[in-house]
């Protein structure tokens, strides 16, 4: 019987997940970096055997292309588990000036505001169902205010 992490290996080794692949193997040459640097990377990905990194600081770019050759040779020297069968020629790196997106979570809390109107006011509609309808909205309105 194979435990769920086997399952996963397995479906991610296939030519359909290649792609699955390529970013475990991104994520694992990212962690291998110093944390200041790793917190400047945007995004990663592969063009061809090309591996390009993307910071969104300058100084983020210039500390990565001071270490760039000693991580090509430690990438050829020992290439991590996860970036079996990919090939990686070259590691290229830019800065990108659009701005990182950030989700940021969305507060249930409604919002509750005190009811302006006073519910004073003519109704003149001649249709039968929306004069009851705007009737009962400002009989909502009064009751409101009553209460306050």
């Amino acid at each position: 019987m194979k435990n769920a992490s086997q399952i996963i290996n397995i479906i991610q080794n296939k030519p359909q997940f290649s792609k699955l692949s390529k970013v475990k193997c991104i994520k694992k040459i990212q962690s291998l970096l110093v944390p200041p640097v790793q917190k400047m990377i945007n995004f990663s990905y592969f063009k061809g055997d090309t591996l390009f990194f993307v910071f969104n600081h300058p100084a983020g770019k210039q500390e990565f292309d001071n270490n760039i050759q000693n991580i090509k040779n430690a990438l050829n020297f020992h290439s991590p588990s996860e970036c079996d069968g990919i090939t990686i020629e070259d590691i290229k790196a830019f800065v990108t000036h659009s701005p990182k997106k950030v989700v940021i979570a969305k507060k249930n809390i409604q919002d509750v505001y005190p009811e302006r109107a006073s519910g004073n006011f003519t109704i003149d509609i001649q249709d039968e169902k929306l004069n009851l309808l705007v009737k009962s909205i400002r009989d909502i309105i009064k009751r409101s205010n009553d209460t306050n």
